[in-house]
């Protein structure tokens, strides 16, 4: 029996805002239905507010090819304002490893994402790996860009209302 493929996936952006304010957002789960496309129909299931620590467990359903898919994380690790990591306990994945990590460029944060996942242990591995190239990867990378839009959205108000505050002191 072969090993099942694990694969990786970068997603780097930069905030227009310092690493304390970016980790603030990022580190409270009830955000995530803010940055998650809606045909996900991302739903939050553990109680908030959640005080966020390592060792915290994280309940939540998405929407996948028609099926609500719950899903059930623990933060590994936790170090604010510079990263947490997530690991999937339950859900669609056999492996699923989220690292956050932030950190101070120029006049804002950059935000890294680096992800290792593997597919259902069932699939065999040729089917996994086309199975990544034609779907999972592709919505992968849709939702981390869509997160990246719109964060963008909703901080841009704020940032040009600073900067107008800056103008006028």
């Amino acid at each position: 029996m072969s090993r099942m493929p694990v694969f990786e996936l970068e997603h780097s952006q930069w905030l227009a805002l310092p690493p304390q304010q970016a980790f603030a957002f990022f580190e409270r789960p009830e955000n995530l239905t803010l940055v998650t496309p809606p045909a996900l129909d991302f739903q939050l299931l553990t109680p908030t507010p959640l005080k966020l620590r390592e060792g915290a467990l994280i309940d939540y359903t998405i929407r996948r090819l028609g099926l609500r898919l719950r899903w059930r994380t623990l933060l590994s690790e936790y170090r604010p304002p510079e990263l947490f990591v997530d690991e999937q306990l339950r859900g669609p994945y056999s492996l699923w490893r989220h690292e956050h990590s932030f950190r101070a460029e120029g006049a804002g944060t950059r935000m890294h994402d680096r992800v290792w996942y593997a597919l259902p242990a069932w699939l065999p591995n040729t089917l996994a790996r086309l199975f990544n190239r034609i779907y999972v990867r592709p919505q992968l990378e849709h939702i981390f860009n869509f997160r990246a839009q719109r964060f963008d959205q909703m901080i841009r108000p704020s940032a040009m209302r600073l900067k107008g505050e800056q103008a006028r002191g």
